[in-house]
């Protein structure tokens, strides 16, 4: 709430590489816990974890100490659920399984004030530092960050065209999905679908391209074909290595 410039739309802007973190427990703790790791960014996900407004705030909250941008994953494109989250201080939306030009356009409108789109106007909110940023309406929309995902086959065909669209910071590419509309669920290695993925982070039409990958050589092959926003890991996934690790090496030892 501090820094009324957005970070991590300003790097990638620049083209510089913007390393982040997944957050899938819905806890403030663990949130705040990962803020201090110095990654670039995390992500927030209110689509496939069990988050509502009130802890996606909470935790924004308690990242908000740190110096990383987050980044809120919504469960979908309804105008009203995004005013909420943009009220509430999230400048910083992914959308999951974009697939048309017409779809990113009207989530460009659903973030912007009239005349430019259709997010209705409050006076006070946590946006604005409830009324205490002069000027946030005339300027808001400089700080919004969009990352729009690309997860099936027909998004892969579109996505230079959703890329191209005005107020589109990002497309971001969801692995697991586009490989089970691909016929290869759970194998994102599969050759044809490292072929649609190459084709999305390579794309260099004036926006910033992003993917999900945990496994770090991947991750590395994603960021030399072009990605800059690329999620290295998540909490979860964390915790259930190092969990099962300690507990394997104890009863080895048994």
């Amino acid at each position: 709430m501090g820094n009324l410039v957005n970070p991590l739309k300003q790097a990638l802007k620049r083209g510089e590489l913007q390393v982040g973190l997944w957050c899938s427990l819905g806890s403030s703790i663990s949130t705040e816990v990962v803020a201090g790791s110095g990654f670039d960014w995390l992500l927030i996900d209110a689509e496939h974890s069990p988050n509502d407004f009130l802890s996606v705030l909470a935790q924004h909250q308690a990242a908000g100490a740190f110096d990383c941008e987050v980044v809120v994953r919504i469960p979908g494109n309804d105008p009203v659920t995004i005013k909420r989250y943009l009220d509430i201080g999230i400048r910083s939306l992914m959308f999951p399984n974009v697939q048309s030009v017409e779809e990113a356009r009207a989530i460009v409108s659903a973030t912007r004030y009239a005349p430019e789109g259709i997010r209705g106007f409050s006076v006070s909110q946590r946006a604005n530092q409830y009324g205490r940023v002069k000027g946030y309406h005339a300027r808001a929309t400089e700080e919004i960050f969009l990352a729009l995902q690309i997860e099936t086959g027909v998004a892969v065909k579109a996505a230079k065209d959703i890329a191209a669209i005005d107020g589109v910071d990002a497309i971001f590419v969801g692995p697991g999905d586009l490989s089970a509309d691909l016929g290869a669920m759970g194998n994102p290695l599969a050759g044809h679908v490292q072929e649609a993925i190459n084709s999305v982070v390579s794309i260099k039409e004036g926006v910033s391209t992003g993917i999900l990958a945990p496994r770090s050589d991947d991750a590395r092959r994603y960021i030399e074909w072009g990605a800059r926003m690329v999620a290295v890991g998540s909490d979860l996934g964390l915790l259930v290595n190092a969990a099962d690790s300690l507990a394997a090496q104890f009863k080895s030892a048994s």
